[in-house]
């Protein structure tokens, strides 16, 4: 074999030799590539599960919990929001628009209209207690003649139309406690915005009614017909031997809504 021929199959060698060496280099390349996949992939299956276990021994459905921004700096865990009785009428139950109740009394018929809008709690509440019959044969039971006019209805106090549950906070209250003639507003006790349930009272003369320590009293409506027969119950005044029985008996017969 001649010299020359000699170096050429020696210069093929070492090419192919360089070739096989970069191929197992590419290789060794491929194969740590393909290994880190794995361990990243084992990482975030391993971390994936124990978030999932973590999650489950926690009873968390993966939302990060957003601080209470009334929360003193005591480093004490805020309380959980009441919540709502299931029993007590939604708001949406308002639907945010107008509602026409007419009540039929032995006196005769008042028409209110109701603002489902800016006393949506207390519109709702009347509403589904209206139609539910809760007002049919109650009594009002309860006129104020001196510095406050107002006629109350709703329960005697016997228990008749009054509700199991309670509903606040005070919604729609004058500021100025102001509250004109025809205004309907939800009664509820000294003190306790979260006390009203089904008594209400009617406004038969411009009364200013002082605000408690609770604010005041949400209004919920307004007489649009029927102030001539508050007008006569007004007249007939206090029942004889009481301090705030009306004398002329006013029964709610029955409460139409639309």
């Amino acid at each position: 074999m001649s010299s020359r021929k000699q170096q050429h199959d020696y210069a093929r060698r070492r090419y192919e030799k360089w070739l096989a060496h970069q191929e197992a280099v590419r290789a060794r390349q491929r194969r740590r590539r393909r290994i880190a996949g794995w361990a990243l992939g084992a990482l975030a299956l391993g971390a994936g599960a124990w978030l999932v276990v973590e999650l489950v021994r926690s009873g968390d459905d993966g939302e990060a919990p957003v601080a209470d921004p009334t929360a003193e700096a005591s480093g004490e865990p805020s309380e959980a929001p009441a919540t709502r009785d299931p029993d007590v009428p939604d708001p949406s139950v308002a639907e945010g628009r107008t509602w026409t109740a007419t009540l039929s009394t032995t006196v005769g018929d008042i028409t209110l209209e109701l603002d489902g809008a800016t006393a949506p709690q207390a519109v709702a509440a009347f509403v589904t207690l209206a139609q539910d019959g809760a007002y049919d044969a109650t009594r009002c039971d309860r006129l104020t003649t001196t510095n406050v006019f107002l006629l109350e209805c709703g329960d005697a106090g016997t228990g008749d139309g009054a509700p199991t549950w309670r509903f606040g906070p005070i919604e729609n209250a004058p500021v100025d406690d102001f509250y004109p003639a025809g205004t309907v507003a939800m009664d509820r006790e000294p003190g306790d915005g979260s006390s009203m349930g089904s008594r209400f009272f009617i406004v038969y003369e411009d009364s200013t009614i002082q605000a408690d320590s609770a604010g005041g009293y949400t209004v919920l409506g307004r007489v649009t017909e029927g102030m001539d027969a508050l007008q006569l119950i007004a007249a007939a005044g206090i029942a004889s031997g009481t301090a705030d029985t009306p004398a002329a008996d006013v029964t709610i017969e029955g409460v139409e809504i639309q």
